[in-house]
């Protein structure tokens, strides 16, 4: 139990650093940003799939603010989604045999990320209601008016309480499912993949709908042990479905939660497709 604990906090504090750093830089540029967002949308889902690459479940988490905030668009949040890997990567490069799948996954996950993102937009857009949101820019984090606010504040402070406040909140979601995994025993699950590889993408993808960077471990865990308990296809659904805490932190805020519900369902079953496609293929080869 005081694994799960100190993993939880360990995971947490990472978070709370890449997303302190992230609302410091955006307290300088945030409205430099917003505006090249809103003029550049055409391209919003190909850069949100670039930062979606980067291995840090805080990206999930700055997106979904982001996206509540109407910043970005549901397409470019999709498209960080996908993209997403968590701590998946520092795993995959722990084996000789596990480094040679780190492009093609990298290339899967940003190529159907912008792609599916961009197709997420063009149909949403077709909604007077999105094209209206997307035209509210709240400057400040968490909408707070900084007009009147001192440098100190607006720069640092502000940023602190708001990093610290994800903080606590992805640590009790963390201590959550840490204990979920923990009665559920890794050992339950390798035997039950292990007897199930036609549906291992299915599997995976429920796994990684888990909001826990535990999963994104798990899952890269089960494809370097080798045996072929899990095959390629089901990796790269896992871990396309996971995006860390982003979904949770959506779903806490309450905000559009039938496009959450829908962003949350697009991402699940694209995933797996993608996935039983890249078995297909290996197959054939």
């Amino acid at each position: 139990m005081l694994d799960i604990f100190l993993d939880a906090l360990i995971d947490s504090l990472k978070v709370f650093g890449f997303s302190f750093i992230i609302y410091v830089i955006l307290s300088f540029f945030e409205e430099k940003i917003i505006h090249i967002l809103e003029k550049e949308k055409k391209y919003s889902p190909i850069l949100g799939a670039t930062v979606g690459l980067i291995p840090q479940c805080g990206v999930s988490v700055v997106a979904a603010d982001l996206y509540t905030k109407k910043h970005i668009t549901i397409g470019t949040l999709f498209a960080v989604f996908f993209a997403c890997s968590d701590e998946a990567l520092p795993i995959l490069f722990s084996t000789k045999e596990s480094i040679i799948y780190v492009i093609p996954l990298l290339l899967i996950k940003f190529v159907f990320g912008f792609v599916i993102g961009y197709l997420i937009d063009y149909f949403f857009s077709k909604s007077k209601e999105e094209k209206q949101d997307l035209d509210i820019i709240h400057i400040g984090c968490c909408h707070h008016d900084l007009d009147h606010s001192t440098i100190l504040f607006e720069h640092f402070i502000h940023p602190l309480l708001h990093s610290i406040k994800i903080f606590i909140y992805v640590f009790v979601v963390n201590i959550i499912f840490g204990m979920t995994i923990f009665w559920i025993g890794e050992e339950n699950l390798i035997s039950f993949l292990s007897n199930s590889k036609y549906i291992s993408p299915i599997v995976c993808g429920l796994v990684g709908l888990i909001p826990n960077c535990a999963s994104s471990v798990l899952i890269s865990e089960l494809f370097i042990l080798g045996d072929g308990i899990i095959p390629f296809g089901a990796l790269v659904t896992g871990l396309s479905v996971n995006a860390g805490l982003g979904i949770v932190y959506l779903i806490k805020n309450k905000k559009n939660i039938k496009d959450v519900l829908f962003l949350i369902s697009t991402l699940f079953i694209c995933s797996i497709i993608v996935g039983y496609i890249i078995i297909l293929i290996m197959n054939l080869f």
